[in-house]
Order: C-alpha cells, then structure tokens, then sequence
C-alpha cells in the first residue's frame, strides 16, 4: 500500500516520544520540509503548544527562524487546534499524495523542439545554474545551499535528475527517486516562459517510459492548480496530509 511513508524525505531523525517525531538538517537549515516535527497522533491542542515551544526553542538555538509541523497522513485540525491556529497566524496547507500505473498515463508524441537528457556531469552546471535562478526568490543563502544539495543528490545512486529543453534552451528538469517497487516524481518544473508547451507532460512521460514495472508517485500542493492536471492525466488521489508553519 502507498502512503506518505513511501515519500523521499530529507532530514535526520533526532528524536521522538509519544506523541512526534523531530526532524533536523543542519546541512541546510533553510529548507523548511527538512526542519520539522512529523506528529505520530493528531495532537491535542496542549499537545501542539508543548510542541510549538520545544520546536521553537530549539531553532531559536540554531539561528532558524520559521517552525514547521506535519498532522498525521488523512488527519484534519480539530476545531480547538484550527481556531488557535488562525489566531496565532499560522500557515495552513495540505499536501495530496498520487500514484499512477505507466501504462495509464496519456500517449502523446513529444514534440520536436522538446530534447530530454539525464544529468551527468557533462550537463550538471546547466542543471544547477536553472535551479539557482529559481530558488533565488527564496534568498542568495538558499540559493548556494540548495546547489550543495542538488550535488548531493546527484551522487544519489537511487535518483536521477532530467533536463529538458526547448529548441536548445535549459526549459524545465525532473528528479526522480527510485525505491524498489516505486519512483517518486519530484521538483518538476518549468519555467514560466516555457510554460503550456507540453514540457511537463514529457519530463513525466520520461518516467513512466522507463519504469514501466514500478508504480510512479508524487506529491502535490492540496491548493496549487497542477492537482487538477495530475488527475486529468490519470493519476489516482491516495491520501493527503495537513501542514502547519510559521515565520518569524
């Protein structure tokens, strides 16, 4: 069975009792989904206060400003937590979990001004240069750290990173992580000038193509307009999961 569980995470586990678990990334303090607590039971509203503190205090140690908490896979906010929540101006949002079999996924000839390649180093720069100018919108240390970690992952055996281009220019990428019976389809993007040309349905079209024997996944922003294209391409909804931060 495919839950959230079957999802790629990056962080270290450090701790947990009963009631979370506490996920740290020195490596990249920044980066929010590495830096959080994953709850084991939907928390009682004194439950998420003791753990607002814990969390906050702890990245107040470590120079990080924001905390970030994930409910329990298919578990909503109860009214009490919901209500402090809104007061205290926490962010509120959801993921949604998909899978698709590839054999499901639509037919369509790629069209001739699309040319994918897998990563190498020939090609890694490239790679990185287009991620660099995107994740600047987060801030220049962001921007460097998040190149660490794009190395890092590509040295990953179990994960590759496609480049695709249009009529010869970096257009959009894919990183695809591979477990035994799945690949995960993850940071697909495109850029925004690139957008509506079919680059995306290729860049997915690249996976199943060669995973044929492996259920392919993803997860989605619960609130973001691609949901609606993963479903119209046959993606099945699994599941989805509450997440809750705030900034300092």
């Amino acid at each position: 069975m495919i839950t959230f569980n079957n999802i790629h995470r990056i962080g270290h586990h450090i701790y947990e009792n009963e009631t979370y678990h506490h996920y740290h990334y020195p490596e990249m303090l920044a980066r929010y989904d590495s830096n959080f607590l994953q709850f084991k039971k939907l928390p009682a509203l004194e439950e998420f206060k003791e753990a607002y503190s814990y969390l906050h205090n702890f990245h107040l140690r470590k120079g990080q400003k924001h905390v970030k908490f994930y409910l329990p896979e298919n578990e909503k906010p109860d009214n009490p937590l919901l209500n402090y929540l809104k007061d205290f101006k926490f962010e509120i949002g959801f993921q949604e979990l998909y899978k698709i079999q590839p054999a499901e996924f639509p037919k369509a000839d790629p069209p001739a001004d699309i040319k994918l390649e897998l990563i190498s180093e020939n090609n890694l720069r490239t790679f990185l240069l287009l991620h660099y100018e995107q994740d600047l919108e987060f801030g220049i240390d962001f921007a460097d750290q998040k190149i660490d970690l794009n190395r890092t992952l590509f040295n990953d055996p179990a994960i590759e990173m496609v480049l695709a281009y249009w009529k010869g220019e970096p257009a959009g990428s894919v990183t695809l992580i591979h477990a035994e019976h799945t690949v995960e389809i993850d940071h697909l993007v495109v850029e925004d000038k690139f957008q509506r040309r079919g680059i995306g349905t290729q860049l997915q079209a690249f996976a199943m193509n060669r995973n044929t024997g492996k259920t392919i996944i993803l997860v989605a922003d619960g609130e973001d307009t691609a949901r609606d294209m993963y479903r119209k391409q046959n993606y099945q909804f699994i599941g989805f999961k509450y997440e809750i931060q705030k900034i300092d």
